[in-house]
């Protein structure tokens, strides 16, 4: 038989050696593919070609491909990679077969992706013409059929595979491979016989030592105790033998103690755990150490200790791991962490006499810590971190405890301390239930510890990604999987992220952030939801980047298939649906997270399981932990200043748990100074006492703390609403004061048992009640009147502790008074009106608007003088009275300090910049009597009332706590308030719509009651430029090339095939036909010009690519579209498991993307060539393509919720920028821009647009835009790439960017960076740039020879790019880059903003007959000005013209 050897004709990057039989890709770590080889001789049956990898590198996903194919060797031209072949090949990639480029099989074997070095794969035909794969050398099964007798083997050395060799399968080397395995066997069969006879002695050994210590000591030996000198913080009692650390909730190191002698051979030194705190990270450590304590300098904690090189001078039991001489010797060892210990607990050690160091935890041996302890040595204790109390522990004592509890034994004592548990959960009947562990495979700067409890970054500070780690196992229905951040570093910007993925942490290729991944992903990060790499929901929940060391998040899947992500135990609501089931936990380490222990939820005494279950029904007291100026007495029921004629802050104090729902806390004020100003301020807060570095007053936090200081509600240390009924400044002696969080989420205050009524809406579940003794009052304490109480006003006492709500139903809306100059409050501060002028007129509703509530206007004077309109909407701008005039601008338009939605005219703005065009009658019709309302809706989103009408969604994604801004702008001089704070939206006048969830149910009904149609033709709504005909089944595009969009008229059923025929092609257009799913209601939708700018939910095919919400997640799938012809039948279908398949002529073409929402509607995008179909009957239906006609009344109900809920896509920026990915031309011009050497510090972070002709038809733009005004007219610049400027001019850059022009100036790299520098194109204009470099130029002037008509140069710019960016205004220069040696054409120049009336148009003046732009006449292409400040950058230009 032949040797098997590689082919001498190879790859580019492929060199051969070893006879040709081993191949290596050269640059392995700079470039991925262009490393095929193949087989020198056909394969012959039955006979494995088999390789092994020799090398791999981390630089590239995607690994080794291998496969046959019938090409020749010798005359064929080699494809970068092997999935390149064509005629005739089967390749195996990952876990994948793909013919002739497209896949097959998506789930065939072992992923060759996992393999490492020294592994092996293979492939085989055999002689009934079966292809075979063998991974290992185990056969991974036919993978296809009919292979051609005459076939080469392909190998890839694609992505991380660097280096493979022919592993020679001759019958005599099987023979002797065989006899060395079973050497091999027979060898380890022995040594693990060998083994566990020694562990079986071992065991026995132990037990014998275990029970036979040394129990006596001699009476000439001085008993052990402390020694007298130890750590600065140290007290030490029970004569030496009980050690405690001052401070400690102020202080977590400098707790040293050592042994008062040296430690004998096999002298047991054990201690007990007495006192733990709850505030710091890290806990006791334990070891021996050869230092004298009578000589020692002690250190603030003993593993700072260092001893001289090769010296053991000290060893430590820290954790789980063991340090000698401060270095980590061992990660893990035993099975106890010391951080997890409770109080109780027996930590000891023993130098046996043959040297090793043995550590015992509850009298069970752990084994050898150290092999080479000295003979002289201490015992060491360091009272680190939660640590607070031990006591040594003497084994003669006739108390001493010596049990050995295993791990189970500890199990059951939990139950028999806890009977209510063990009633539930027998110890011997409960079912074994495996523990959510982290999985070890996990990104390359993530480790996992702790017996897989514990993952972190081992070097936080020096990266801040790949910190990947999913969880062991699948997560259960229902199972919360939920970490404790241990840890945080302050270098990074980010933290912590967690969600679920359906990916196997086995099968996973980590990502650098788990948000790249684009497949099965649901991931909270800061306060928004991602899925599959797409903003799902921007404002969530409370923002992980946010939390802290010693907070907790969590995530759960529930039976429903709904997401739900927790923060401290706080559901923070629904996040994602339609999540399949079987998905694996992740978090990821991100920027500041460097360490998260799971919580074990299945035992309560771990140190992180939430214990508010267990302590939730002890008696209200006062925390323990307060503010350092207030003591606690009465056995926590009392609080006083005790110095409080000399101090009058710094007296805060928590209850000693969080709040129940509708549970009061009541105190009463038994003392109070008459010196100071101010008096008893009382809230509730999110943050544990523990946490809280506790600050001079409680209204200085700015997070998770709600307060009543006088009668100001504040959130977070800003005023929210002033005048609440209850004035806390006015109580006094006597005087009992409440505070209850409803179930409702509201908060109430309580005088003397009154409720004073709502004081805020939507706080979370799960706060503590604060008291801040503050200025007068000197002394509270708790009534007995606290406890829980029905949340039914009826129901409550009525007694002199009644808690009673007063009707609010007639208190009216009222406007805050701090308002602009021109303003003058009337009628209460219910009635507004402008004094002069036409701006400066803003007011503000006096608070923020509750959920759902309607803050409603009516029009009470207008003068036509004025053009403009009413401005109305929603601000985060935190407005009180007291609020100064003097931060209000003339124009709520200028409101760009804080968020601001604003409805102006028919349109609505976001910080001033357009959002929404004609989304509403003009605002500027309003006429006397009208009325005009604001509302945010529960779901975040902001909708318009006129005279009671809803207008819709006006913005998505509101916050809470927004406050009503509206500016009597132009003719609207007065308007009145006519709502009130209790208003019932189905109270407006005029409204005449029934409420959606009557909608909703009658919907249902009739969906219940009618039959689904067989075959569905297409919706009425559709693109703007489709005709419907055929009874709904037949859709044309009558024009343009897009706007072609169409849906089915009902959403598709699992298993339900819709096809479509081509009917007619126009080839005069590039591109074809899309297909795909709609995840929402086409009701009421305003359709783009094309699919791809769908950025809801939404999966399209487009040529052989698949796209969610636009962005690309599968290539080389099925038949490319582009090339369809007329007849061809393109279907779509979503299996059972909620795949999405592919039609080409009725023959499937796999999977094209997972997750498919429930209930997803067809979508057709007739563009480019394609702009006929037709819907093809199934087969199964027996109808002939006729009319299928639904209710429409029922298709205008269906999914209602999920249209209120849409998002509206909003512009980066005022001229278009949408936020992508950089596509590679994108990155070329990044490159070429570092290399022109203009700083990073002119541009604004991330504000870079591509406008090569790939990204701009993604984002489906126009290619001429209008601006200023008055409005003119400019051409997008196409095949460039724009990077916005940073503004450097005083006047606001919002007044230009609203009402200048557009422009484009051509320039030269010479000139450019003085440009940048002055920021004023003049100061450059003597030199070359802003006009023809063949047109004669102006004369040189001295400063004193110049004319005073000549003091500034004329500039020329363009509105068109066309113009200016040719070679006479922008000419071409070389730019080489020294690391690859490429030589780049670059073309600059600047978009700029031209003041209206400051230039004149004037025709071209290169001499050129052709039009140059199809859009404007060769008239009025020159914009020339010579008018300082005139002229504002915008932004760099860069353009190359070689790629």
């Amino acid at each position: 038989m032949m040797a098997l050897k590689f082919h001498n004709r190879v790859g580019t990057l492929v060199t051969l050696s070893n006879n040709n039989c081993t191949a290596q890709r050269n640059h392995p770590t700079q470039e991925f593919n262009n490393g095929v080889v193949m087989s020198a001789e056909p394969l012959q049956d039955n006979v494995p070609f088999e390789v092994r990898i020799d090398k791999k590198v981390n630089s590239w996903s995607g690994s080794i491909e291998i496969g046959v194919t019938t090409c020749d060797p010798g005359t064929l031209k080699f494809p970068i990679s092997a999935t390149g072949f064509r005629e005739g090949t089967w390749v195996m990639s990952g876990s994948s077969i793909l013919r002739d480029g497209h896949s097959v099989i998506e789930e065939y074997g072992a992923d060759l992706d996992q393999l490492n070095e020294g592994e092996k794969v293979g492939v085989m035909r055999t002689t009934d013409g079966t292809l075979h794969f063998l991974v290992n050398g185990i056969d991974q099964g036919p993978a296809a059929n009919g292979i051609a007798a005459k076939v080469y083997a392909v190998i890839d050395m694609y992505g991380k595979c660097a280096q493979v060799t022919i592993v020679d399968n001759t019958p005599g080397t099987n023979q002797e491979n065989d006899g060395i395995s079973n050497d091999v066997a027979s060898q380890l069969a022995n040594e693990f016989l060998t083994q566990l006879s020694n562990q079986i002695v071992n065991d026995l050994t132990r037990n014998v030592e275990a029970l036979g210590l040394d129990t006596t000591t001699p009476s000439a030996n001085e008993r052990l105790t402390f020694h007298e000198r130890c750590g600065s913080l140290v007290k030490l009692s029970n004569h030496r033998r009980t050690a405690e650390r001052r401070h400690p909730l102020d202080e977590f190191n400098n707790g040293v103690v050592m042994t008062n002698r040296p430690l004998k051979n096999d002298e047991l030194f054990e201690i007990r755990l007495d006192v733990l705190v709850d505030k710091w990270s890290g806990s006791i450590e334990v070891g021996i150490t050869t230092h004298n304590p009578s000589m020692l300098d002690f250190p603030a904690t003993m593993t700072n200790m260092r001893s001289d090189v090769d010296v053991v001078g000290t060893i430590m039991m820290s954790g789980c791991g063991i340090l000698t001489n401060g270095k980590g010797t061992r990660r893990e060892y035993g099975v106890y962490n010391l951080d997890e210990l409770t109080e109780g607990d027996r930590i000891g050690l023993i130098r046996k006499s043959n040297g090793h160091l043995h550590y015992y935890i509850n009298g069970e041996d752990q084994g050898v810590a150290s092999n080479e302890t000295p003979a002289t040595i201490w015992g060491v204790v360091d009272l680190y971190g939660m640590a607070v109390k031990v006591t040594i522990l003497d084994r003669n004592d006739p108390n001493y405890s010596n049990d050995i509890l295993s791990p189970t034994q500890r199990a059951r004592s939990i139950f028999r301390q806890y009977p209510d548990m063990y009633d539930e959960i027998s110890s011997e009947e409960a079912e074994p239930v495996e523990r959510l562990l982290f999985h070890t495979r996990c990104g390359s700067h993530a480790a996992v510890i702790n017996n897989q409890r514990t993952a972190h970054r081992p070097n936080a500070l020096d990266d801040f990604n790949y910190g990947v780690v999913l969880t062991s196992r699948t997560l259960r229905p229902e199972e919360l999987f939920e970490v404790h951040i241990d840890k945080m570093v302050d270098k990074w910007a980010g933290s912590i992220e967690i969600g679920v993925t359906l990916h196997s942490p086995n099968d996973l290729d980590f990502p650098s952030t788990m948000t790249n991944m684009r497949s099965g992903t649901w991931m909270m990060t800061g306060t928004g939801v991602m899925h599959n790499g797409t903003t799902v929901i921007d404002m969530y929940g409370q923002n992980l980047d946010r939390l802290k060391a010693g907070d907790r998040v969590g995530v759960k899947r529930r039976g429903d298939g709904t997401l739900h992500f927790y923060v401290n135990g706080i559901d923070q609501g629904q996040g994602a649906t339609g999540v399949p089931p079987n998905v694996y936990g992740v978090i990821d380490l991100y920027g500041q997270a460097a360490q998260t222990t799971i919580i074990d939820h299945l035992d309560p005494l771990s140190p992180d399981a939430d214990s508010s279950s267990i302590s939730d029904t002890e008696e209200l007291r006062f925390h323990h932990v307060h503010g350092q100026n207030s003591t606690i007495a009465n056995n926590g029921r009392t609080c006083l200043r005790p110095n409080a004629t000399g101090e009058f802050n710094d007296a805060i104090v928590m209850s000693s748990r969080p709040l129940r729902d509708n549970e009061l806390f009541e105190v009463i004020i038994e003392k109070m100074v008459d010196r100071w100003s101010g008096s008893l301020e009382a809230g509730v807060t999110l943050i544990k006492p523990e946490e809280l570095e506790f600050p001079n007053t409680m209204t200085d936090i700015v997070y998770d703390t709600w307060m009543l200081s006088g009668a100001a509600i504040m959130q977070d240390g800003s005023t929210i609403r002033n005048g609440y009924p209850l004035d806390l400044d006015a109580v006094t002696v006597g005087c009992r004061i409440g505070i209850m969080r409803c179930s409702d989420g509201t908060l109430h205050y309580f005088l003397n048992g009154a409720d004073q009524g709502a004081a805020c809406s939507d706080v979370p579940h799960g706060v503590f009640a604060v008291i801040d003794l503050y200025g007068q009052c000197a002394q509270v304490s708790i009534t007995s009147g606290s406890g829980v109480y029905p949340f039914v006003d009826n129901n409550l006492p009525q007694s002199d502790q009644a808690i009673m709500s007063p009707s609010s139903s007639d208190v009216s809306h009222r406007f805050s008074l701090c308002c602009g100059k021109s303003i003058t409050l009337k009628n209460n501060s219910c009635t507004t009106a402008r004094s002069n002028g036409y701006n400066n007129a803003i007011v503000f509703s006096s608070d923020p608007l509750k959920r759902d509530e309607i803050f409603e206007v009516r029009i009470d004077q207008v003068c036509r003088v004025w053009s403009g309109s009413l401005h109305i909407g929603l601000t985060t701008l935190a407005i009180s009275d007291t609020t100064p005039a003097s931060i209000i601008p003339p124009s709520a338009l200028e409101l760009t300090s804080k968020l601001t939605w604003l409805i102006t005219g028919s349109e609505v703005r976001k910080n001033g910049f357009v959002i929404k065009e004609n989304y509403a009658p003009a605002l500027e019709r309003l006429e006397v009597g009208n009325l005009v309302g604001i509302r945010r809706v529960s779901d975040g989103t902001l909708h318009l009332y006129i005279n009671g009408e809803d207008m819709g969604v006006a913005a998505s994604n509101i916050p809470k706590n927004v406050f009503v801004v509206v500016d009597l702008y132009g003719p609207v001089e007065m308007i009145s308030v006519t709502s009130s704070c209790s208003w019932d939206p189905s109270l407006l006048a005029s409204q005449q719509s029934q409420s959606i969830t009557s909608e909703l149910a009658e919907a249902a009904e009739l969906e219940a009651e009618e039959e689904f149609p067989s075959t569905i033709g297409f919706h009425a709504n559709h693109g703007k430029n489709i005709l419907i005909c055929n009874g709904g089944l037949t859709a044309e595009r009558t024009e343009s090339y897009n706007q072609g969009l169409i849906v089915t008229s009902q959403p598709l059923r699992k298993k339900q095939m819709f096809q479509v025929r081509v009917d007619h092609l126009t080839p005069r257009w590039s591109f074809s036909l899309m297909v795909g799913v709609l995840g929402f209601s086409p009701e009421k939708y305003t359709f783009p010009v094309s699919s791809m700018a769908i950025k809801k939910s939404c999966i399209m095919i487009q040529g052989n690519a698949v796209y969610n919400s636009g962005c690309k997640i599968k290539e080389n799938y099925g038949p490319n579209l582009d090339d369809l012809q007329v007849g061809h039948v393109i279907g779509i279908m979503v299996d059972g498991e909620s795949n999405l398949h592919l039609f080409f002529n009725g023959v499937d073409q796999g999977v094209a993307a997972r997750d498919v929402p429930g209930s997803c509607y067809g979508v057709v995008d007739l563009y480019g060539k394609c702009d006929k179909v037709t819907v093809v009957p199934n087969e199964d239906s027996g109808e002939s393509p006729e009319p299928q006609y639904k209710d429409k009344e029922k298709a205008e109900k269906e999914n209602i919720e999920e249209v209120l809920k849409e998002k509206q896509a909003v512009s980066e920026s005022i001229l278009g920028t949408v936020v992508m990915r950089p596509c590679e031309y994108a990155k070329t011009c990044s490159k070429v821009r570092s290399l022109m050497g203009i700083p990073d510090g002119f541009f604004l972070e991330q504000q870079m647009t591509c406008y090569c002709d790939s990204c701009h038809k993604l984002r489906a733009e126009d290619l001429y835009l209008r601006r200023g005004e008055p409005p003119r007219e400019y051409s997008v610049p196409l095949g460039w790439c724009r990077y916005i400027l940073k503004q450097r001019q005083k006047a606001p850059s919002f007044v230009a960017s609203d009402k200048w022009h557009v422009a484009y100036y051509g320039t030269q790299l010479e000139v450019l960076r003085k440009i940048l520098d002055t920021g004023d194109i003049h100061a450059c204009s003597d030199q070359m740039g802003g006009g023809s470099i063949l047109l004669p130029q102006s004369v040189a002037f001295t400063e004193k020879s110049r004319p005073d008509s000549s003091s500034l140069r004329q500039i020329v710019m363009s509105p068109t790019i066309r113009y200016t960016g040719c070679n006479e205004f922008s000419p071409k220069f070389k730019l080489l880059d020294s690391k690859t040696k490429k030589t780049f054409h670059v073309r600059v120049a600047l978009q700029v903003w031209l003041k209206p009336g400051s230039y004149k148009t004037g025709p071209q003046s290169l001499g050129l007959t052709d039009q140059i732009d199809p859009q404007f006449s060769n008239n009025e292409l020159e914009w020339s000005t010579k008018e300082h400040g005139s002229v504002l950058l915008h932004g760099l230009l860069i353009k190359i013209e070689n790629l």
